[in-house]
């Protein structure tokens, strides 16, 4: 499933041809598309409103409309992208008609979903602080884990704690900071919750520039993958070497995720 990276590097190709766009019509062949809001009401609500911006919250992408916002959710498969005409394939769940071009939601697990909301609160209350913001400091973070106590792996995981991390990012984060996934938050040390702040900023940075990471389904503008892969610390190295320490990289169950970590680095 897209994280941060993923769907910030989606925002980014797409902001270029959309905004300024009129939406003309919306079709879909799949109901379940739209999340909160049926198709006719849909229709009626988006027709001739204009896109004033692309934006990203947590891990969804959101057109920002004249009145009211579009939040998107690729989930497993999704793939939205820009394109001059309705692509003759399979597994289309919806298509947005604007003034000069088509916008192309294609999802093939069909796990995708379409929101509306009119007012910007009501979806933005959801979701917990952005970790590439303004009010995420080293203060807030401190003092957030050490008035909780949960296992490291399911707060960070934690949509309504902090938006937008997922799997791979939380353990190259925790891996970063010498954090053991199922430690618990209150016994975690100032000085590894202050390296953690510094490696989830400077991760997720990384991660934008490569253009996030694709294992199997993610991809962009033009169906280019992300190639953060390669930069991958722990994530996914089960059975190979620690990058810091020789150690033989674990793979366990945390926060119902497999999950990656060194046994030597990330001591409980």
């Amino acid at each position: 499933m897209p994280e941060l990276p993923e769907v910030e590097t989606v925002v980014r190709h797409l902001k270029p041809d959309l905004i300024g766009q009129k939406i003309i019509s919306f079709q879909s062949n799949w109901s379940k598309v739209l999340d909160n809001i049926n198709i006719d009401q849909f229709l009626e609500t988006i027709s001739d409103q204009k896109i004033l911006d692309v934006t990203r919250r947590a891990k969804f992408i959101v057109l920002n409309l004249e009145k009211g916002f579009i939040p998107i959710h690729l989930r497993m498969t999704g793939r939205l992208f820009p394109n001059d005409r309705i692509p003759d394939e399979k597994h289309i769940s919806a298509v947005f008609q604007l003034s000069d071009i088509f916008l192309i939601f294609k999802d093939t697990r069909k796990f995708g979903r379409i929101y509306w909301y009119d007012e910007w609160s009501d979806f933005d209350i959801k979701h917990g602080i952005e970790p590439l913001g303004e009010l995420f400091t080293q203060e807030w973070l401190l003092m957030s884990i050490l008035s909780k106590k949960r296992q490291m792996k399911a707060l960070l995981l934690d949509q309504h704690f902090i938006a937008g991390l997922g799997n791979i990012y939380v353990d190259e984060a925790l891996w970063s900071a010498r954090i053991h996934p199922l430690s618990i938050s209150n016994e975690v040390s100032s000085v590894k919750i202050k390296k953690l702040h510094r490696s989830i900023r400077a991760i997720l940075e990384s991660a934008i520039v490569y253009n996030g990471t694709t294992f199997i389904n993610f991809s962009f503008k033009d169906g280019i993958p992300g190639s953060y892969r390669n930069q991958l610390q722990i994530f996914d190295r089960e059975g190979l070497l620690c990058k810091k320490c020789n150690t033989t990289i674990k793979k366990i169950r945390a926060a119902g995720r497999g999950t990656y970590y060194c046994t030597r680095c990330q001591k409980r």
